[in-house]
């Protein structure tokens, strides 16, 4: 099958591409979008999961309700990426197209420590967290850790915002003086762009006997939940473990040519790869920025600015820019935002929105209007 532009991976990048070439270009925009999955999951409700504020199937958006001009799904499991011909082969046939974009996201390595188990002790895919939500209740006594397993690793806020909802569910319980939380991060401060929000969740930390153990990272964890090794040879008490896998790209970016040193190489300004006519954004992409959705999302509209120039004889003047906002929920239904700038100047730079009732609305609004954009 041809089409005029291939997107692989239907995630923040992939859905917001193929929603701009849409309103942009209409029926001829001739995306192929194609995705293993039958559905979108927002990062962030893996949380709501994990803490039984909701279940999977409320959180699953489902590809077959995506009904665009000049857009068609494919639910395929992608085999082999060839970069030169901008061509895919999937379980079901080969398609090409005149522009490729690799936006397949970031995988998990549970290969990379001994112990962690995709599905069982880790909340960053929802079967995890879906197995977790029936763990986290038994969990009254004891130690916790929220361990990360390398970095980078997407949604960096979310680890902090398990350790404070965990906190909450066991002051719900009645038995928080009998457990003791511990976060273990290789990053020096939970959100190291930001010191302002590195120290307002430090603070959050501390306020609620919260340890934060950063600059290391969990090695190995000692089944069933007795202890977690860390990279600096210590090891921590564990009776309930909730993990963050070490990430790479998928095993086919892996072996397409595209990849260098786990992830895709591209010019961060145009998100073009080596390759002509061939783009990656989204965490697949090493672009100098967080791991996050809304990062994916500004490249994914600059990568369609570039596309629907180019199908109208002209060229994007749009380059990324690299900005973006993070909500974080510091319990207590309270939610901050962190407002970041990777590529506006030599250093990041990263300015705190302290918790309001304005910025909870804000969150949900977020949510709401992607639902509605793309669905």
């Amino acid at each position: 099958m041809e089409g005029r532009v291939l997107v692989l991976g239907a995630g923040f990048a992939g859905l917001e591409l193929a929603t701009c070439l849409s309103e942009e270009l209409g029926e001829d925009a001739g995306v192929i979008l194609i995705d293993a999955n039958d559905s979108f999951v927002f990062g962030y409700s893996k949380l709501d999961v994990m803490f039984g504020r909701t279940d999977p199937e409320a959180v699953r958006l489902r590809y077959a309700d995506i009904d665009k001009p000049g857009v068609r799904f494919l639910r395929e499991r992608i085999t082999a990426i060839d970069p030169e011909n901008r061509s895919v082969t999937t379980e079901a046939g080969t398609h090409s197209a005149d522009h490729l974009v690799v936006a397949l996201g970031a995988g998990y390595d549970p290969d990379a420590t001994p112990g962690l188990i995709l599905e069982r002790n880790e909340f960053y895919s929802v079967a995890g967290a879906e197995h977790l939500a029936g763990v986290v209740p038994g969990f009254r006594e004891g130690h916790a850790v929220i361990g990360v397993c390398g970095a980078p690793y997407k949604c960096p806020p979310a680890p902090s915002e398990a350790c404070l909802l965990l906190h909450d569910q066991l002051v719900a319980s009645g038995t928080r003086e009998r457990a003791t939380i511990t976060f273990v991060s290789p990053l020096p401060t939970p959100v190291p762009p930001s010191p302002a929000t590195s120290e307002a969740l430090l603070e959050a930390f501390a306020e609620r006997g919260i340890e934060f153990r950063g600059g290391v990272r969990v090695e190995a964890v000692d089944e069933p939940g007795s202890a977690v090794r860390l990279d600096d040879g210590t090891e921590l008490p564990c009776d309930l473990f909730l993990g963050v896998p070490k990430h790479r790209a998928a095993d086919v970016v892996l072996k397409s040519g595209l990849a260098e040193d786990g992830y895709v190489p591209v010019d961060a300004r145009t998100l073009q790869t080596r390759f002509p006519g061939v783009h990656a954004c989204g965490d697949v992409a090493m672009v100098g920025v967080p791991k996050a959705g809304v990062f994916a999302e500004g490249a994914a509209r600059i990568v369609a600015a570039a596309i629907a120039a180019q199908a109208r004889g002209g060229t994007s003047p749009e380059t990324y820019a690299g900005q973006g906002s993070c909500y974080i929920e510091f319990g207590g239904g309270r939610v901050g935002r962190v407002d970041v700038d990777f590529l506006g100047g030599p250093q990041p730079t990263g300015v705190f929105q302290p918790p309001s009732d304005a910025l909870v609305a804000e969150k949900e609004h977020f949510g709401a209007s992607r639902r509605a954009r793309w669905f």
